[in-house]
């Protein structure tokens, strides 16, 4: 029976990709994608949305730990990681940023399949649950982290991927003062040196398309000398 769930593969070895993409092929699997690079990989994902992610952790312009972040930015689709580091350390560094499973090369190709389709068989025992995982409502917002969309009482509001990613952590900490420095960790992916002005500049830009007077904002609030913070109205008791 043919499988609908969309797979991307990122790996710089050609071989690793065509098996695993032959096999996964063979097992059901009609939509799988691949990629040879970090940047190639966030765009594809981008694109394809896929519903689970095969991620090698060295890659040729980038490390798979860079993409994760990237993708948990986002997304909570499975992320599998696919590596030669065999240390424990690695593997702990890839399950404590974001990954759901760490394999280790070389491998069984049918293995990774079976692992596959264990991690589909868990999220499909409560699809409402698992789709409303992908769904954050605050206020007249409703952002869809698969679809990579925001409404706002309704309409689609066009966001960058960064912008998008720096929304998506507000929304999940509403009310909460975060500093500059912690967004720029959790969106950018990697520790923040002096660049409040990234974050500022995005802000900014984010208060363009979603607030009525980004002057004055009403939802993604300064708390001076703190950071920022989304804030909505907290339900009358």
């Amino acid at each position: 029976m043919p499988l609908s769930q969309k797979i991307l593969i990122v790996d710089d070895e050609e071989d690793i990709l065509k098996l695993l993409k032959t096999v996964l092929i063979k097992e059901g699997f009609e939509h799988v994608h691949t990629a040879a690079t970090a940047n190639e990989g966030w765009l594809q994902f981008q694109d394809k949305q896929p519903d689970l992610v095969i991620l090698d952790i060295m890659l040729p312009d980038g490390e798979g730990y860079d993409v994760c972040k990237q993708i948990r930015s986002v997304s909570n689709v499975p992320i599998f990681f696919l590596s030669a580091k065999t240390e424990e350390i690695d593997k702990i560094l890839g399950f404590a940023i974001g990954g759901d499973d760490y394999i280790t090369k070389p491998f069984s190709p049918k293995e990774v399949a079976y692992r596959i389709k264990a991690r589909f068989r868990r999220t499909e025992v409560a699809p409402d649950e698992d789709k409303n995982q992908h769904e954050l409502k605050a206020g007249p917002f409703e952002l869809d982290e698969q679809k990579f969309e925001l409404k706002k009482n309704g309409e689609i509001i066009e966001l960058k991927p960064k912008e998008l990613g720096l929304l998506t952590y507000l929304l999940k900490h509403p009310n909460r003062i975060i500093s500059k420095e912690s967004l720029y960790e959790q969106v950018w992916g990697e520790e923040s040196f002096g660049y409040d002005n990234t974050v500022m500049v995005h802000i900014r830009r984010l208060r363009e398309k979603i607030e009525e007077d980004p002057s004055n904002p009403q939802y993604l609030v300064t708390v001076k000398g703190l950071g920022y913070k989304f804030a909505l109205e907290e339900p009358a008791r």
